[in-house]
């Protein structure tokens, strides 16, 4: 009798045993990947993590100019092109900028640095400064209340000393753009890139004197670790850009650059234009449109 219990009662607990097995296969089986587990289960389950999302993009990828700048010069430039009607309201209240890891502030070509880090938008200005235009853009700049990048070749920066000055004094960031806009600079020896370098940011301080030159910009764009390397060694970042509507080109027109900008910024981008180079009529003629549509869209900005 005492056995017929014992077996009786080992039988029911192999069942229950096999039981509970049974409903934890079809509990694993059945649960959604990534729920959160009821207070009652016994083992945590930790989420599943998504991978991370596509890089962005490095950039358009053109170069900012086909040669080297012409010698400054105090001729007469082409007269301003921008049409009354076409000036923007002031900037909308915009929302504090929303921080963007720090990752993605570092996409661009070896490495460097093609957008802000966060939601706030950059506009750069290369190859000045230019005696036309530069005043005309620090003037728009200071009516919409925006600071900017001015990544200006050195031969200019000692030739227009007090534009440099006004650069500095009206709160904009000095980027060093080398001393005459040298496409292969990257490929020199490093004691040649950091002659060249150093040559250009005292031209800059001496013109600015206190300014920090904080970024270097290779001209075109064409990156070598070399390049990268001494400018840090001088401690300067190296900045590409995000958006490149190739604004130093004569055959682009106005409408072309205004549309190629609104069409690929987004928040974080860092906006390529210039104000030297020899299209600066049709640039300055989109800054209009450009503002007032970024002011619709609600950015803030960034002198980087």
């Amino acid at each position: 009798m005492a056995q017929r219990t014992y077996n009786h009662v080992m039988v029911r607990h192999n069942l229950s045993i096999a039981a509970a097995a049974a409903a934890l296969f079809v509990l694993a089986w059945v649960w959604p990947e990534g729920a959160e587990p009821p207070a009652s289960a016994t083992t945590a389950v930790e989420p599943t993590v998504s991978g991370s999302s596509a890089p962005a993009s490095a950039g358009d990828g053109e170069a900012d100019a086909t040669g080297a700048p012409e010698a400054p010069s105090s001729a007469a430039e082409p007269s301003d092109p921008v049409s009354e009607s076409e000036s923007p309201p002031a900037p909308a209240p915009s929302p504090s900028p929303v921080a963007a890891p720090a990752a993605t502030m570092y996409e661009g070509p070896l490495g460097t640095r093609n957008r802000t880090g966060d939601d706030r938008v950059a506009l750069t200005f290369d190859d000045g400064p230019s005696p036309k235009w530069t005043p005309k853009v620090l003037d728009m700049l200071r009516a919409q209340g925006v600071k900017a990048t001015f990544c200006v070749i050195g031969a200019y920066a000692e030739a227009y000393p007090e534009l440099v000055a006004d650069i500095a004094r009206e709160g904009h960031t000095l980027c060093n753009h080398s001393w005459f806009h040298e496409f292969d600079l990257g490929k020199w020896s490093s004691e040649e890139i950091r002659a060249n370098l150093q040559r250009t940011n005292d031209a800059i301080v001496k013109a600015a004197p206190g300014a920090a030159v904080a970024y270097f910009r290779h001209p075109g764009g064409q990156w070598t670790d070399r390049a990268i390397a001494v400018a840090a060694d001088l401690g300067m970042e190296s900045l590409h850009w995000t958006v490149d509507p190739s604004d130093w080109n004569s055959k682009k027109t106005q409408k072309q650059i205004r549309e190629h900008v609104l069409g690929r910024s987004g928040p974080g981008a860092i906006v390529l234009l210039h104000d030297g180079a020899s299209n600066q009529a049709e640039m300055y003629g989109a800054l209009a449109s450009i503002f007032a549509e970024f002011s619709r869209r609600g950015y803030v900005y960034s002198a980087l």
